[in-house]
């Protein structure tokens, strides 16, 4: 391998490539962690709701309400 003939461009190059995917990564990864957040916010909303309304179906079926 001859180093005397690569051009500067490869210096330039390669830490840019890298640079942008380290970027577009870091923009995906975000972007995942959030939708996670919220489906995991979402779930538990719907968990909560569904023990109230099985709360409340035990106490009209006790006559407690």
């Amino acid at each position: 391998m001859d180093f005397s003939q690569m051009s500067s461009a490869h210096f330039v190059l390669i830490p840019g490539v890298l640079l942008i995917g380290i970027v577009v990564g870091w923009i995906l990864g975000s972007r995942a962690a959030a939708d996670a957040y919220q489906a995991e916010l979402k779930r538990r909303e719907e968990r909560a709701a569904r023990s109230a309304a099985r709360d409340v179906a035990r106490d009209v079926a006790r006559g407690e309400h």
